[in-house]
């Protein structure tokens, strides 16, 4: 524990870390256009070195500003509040989260999946699928579906703070953290929604939870896998004290027993068992809607030609088909049929563009993924990207691309082609044309970088 905290010491004080952390909140991020209290949606590099001077000078005794809420509306007609921090305590806390992260991902549960680097759905999803195949006899098994009850509004800060691994200046720090963002009506739980952290202490309140009885969570979700003669109502109540000691609750409306026959969902997907015994896995109905109501927003906008149509709509469908990449995709609803045909008929209509146009650009618009039933080779056990295995995560890493980019990495051995290093961080791996013309998708002319190292080929080519 004292080289844990000596080490963490050393992170926050990195200048290394700083930068990163800096360019994380304020270049890569999705929410980095949202503003704080503060009104900033974006720094320019000149404010970048301020707040990096900032960091160094008080990084150690980090006092957070107050936070922007923004009222986001729910499915089920609730409003979930936002609350926003402002780009320096983004930064801050990014920095914390490198700080911390290391140290309890050494002690986290293999069962836990939600906002964990290294980890994903998928994992959870063939998690699932090892507990209910037909040689695990799932067919006679039951599912309780849990929700813990506004998991980030109701997290005691006590349990937060007993559960820490950091030196007290962090802890100090995470401790302001919390009371920034608290709620008048329960001044001692809460961890801000919209902070960088906050899904990091969630888990760490949350672990332990999956070693009550055999489960799986994905950050506030959560199934219970039941055998025949588990007594669902003890293994019910052990959860709830559980989660009592640490200010939360279950919502009671949204806790399910289910017959594995009878199929449940989980994190956009519908499970079930067959009558035969083998386990499937499709979209859910929920999910199925809402692809749709993006992509007849998209294909009914007046505001965008045939053209625009298919190129907005290409990573809408590409990120849904690839989610859903170890399902059942087959059939007229997973395939996406009908939407692909309405496509076809309005662009044509629309444009009044010939029918041998129309059929390329919904081509364009609906690129073909291919998908493998339960193919989705699963994390092992408790490893955690911290735990030095270059060999293993570098190759993990690289499993999540397929066709050109796969092969260019396989031609690599995993490694960029640019710097020599491996593809551990989060960070995106990016297909570079060596000659610069994009047409030529010959192997020689591909190489797999990272993204930072793409961005530094081509400021060097603009030098020259």
């Amino acid at each position: 524990m004292r080289k844990a905290r000596s080490l963490q010491k050393l992170i926050l004080k990195s200048r290394s870390a700083q930068l990163l952390a800096i360019r994380q909140v304020t270049q890569l991020n999705q929410g980095r256009r949202t503003a704080g209290v503060d009104g900033k949606a974006s720094l320019k590099y000149r404010e970048r070195f301020e707040l990096l001077h900032e960091l160094s000078d008080h990084a150690h005794a980090w006092k957070h500003s107050r936070l922007r809420e923004i009222p986001i509306p729910k499915k089920n007609g609730k409003v979930r509040i936002l609350k926003v921090p402002t780009i320096a305590d983004r930064a801050w806390q990014c920095l914390a989260k490198y700080a911390l992260e290391p140290a309890h991902e050494a002690t986290f549960s293999a069962d836990s999946y939600g906002f964990r680097t290294g980890r994903s759905a998928h994992d959870a999803q063939k998690r699932l699928f090892l507990h209910l195949r037909s040689t695990c006899n799932g067919i006679n098994k039951r599912v309780m579906e849990l929700d813990i009850k506004k998991c980030f509004d109701r997290i005691s800060h006590q349990s937060i703070m007993v559960r820490l691994i950091a030196p007290n200046n962090l802890k100090l720090g995470i401790y302001r953290c919390l009371k920034a963002g608290v709620n008048p009506e329960f001044p001692e739980q809460g961890t801000p929604q919209g902070g960088v952290v906050s899904p990091l202490l969630a888990n760490i309140a949350l672990d332990g939870i999956e070693e009550i009885h055999p489960s799986i969570r994905y950050a506030d979700d959560m199934v219970v896998i039941l055998k025949p003669k588990d007594n669902a109502e003890k293994i019910l109540n052990k959860i709830k004290d559980f989660l009592a000691k640490r200010g939360m609750e279950i919502s009671e409306e949204k806790t399910k027993l289910t017959k594995t026959t009878d199929g449940f969902d989980f994190l956009g997907w519908n499970f079930r068992v067959q009558k035969n015994g083998k386990f499937r896995s499709t979209p859910s109905a929920d999910n199925f809607k809402a692809i749709q109501k993006k992509i007849k927003a998209v294909v009914n906008s007046p505001n965008y030609g045939a053209l625009v149509k298919a190129q907005k709509l290409a990573p809408i469908v590409r990120g849904w088909r690839n989610y859903h990449r170890n399902c059942k995709m087959d059939g007229s609803r997973n395939s996406l049929w009908f939407a692909n045909h309405s496509a076809f008929l309005k662009l044509k209509k629309g444009k009044k563009i010939d029918k041998h146009e129309a059929k390329r650009l919904v081509k364009k618009a609906f690129p073909a993924v291919p998908y493998k039933e339960n193919k989705h080779v699963n994390v092992k056990g408790t490893k955690s990207p911290y735990d030095g295995d270059l060999i293993y995560w570098s190759q993990r890493n690289s499993k999540l691309y397929d066709n050109a980019t796969s092969k260019a990495l396989t031609k690599q051995n995993h490694s960029c082609g640019y710097c020599g290093l491996k593809f551990l961080s989060e960070e995106s791996v990016h297909l570079h044309h060596i000659d610069g013309n994009h047409d030529n998708w010959k192997p020689k002319n591909l190489m797999a970088v990272h993204r930072s190292c793409h961005q530094q080929i081509h400021w060097s080519q603009k030098d020259i």
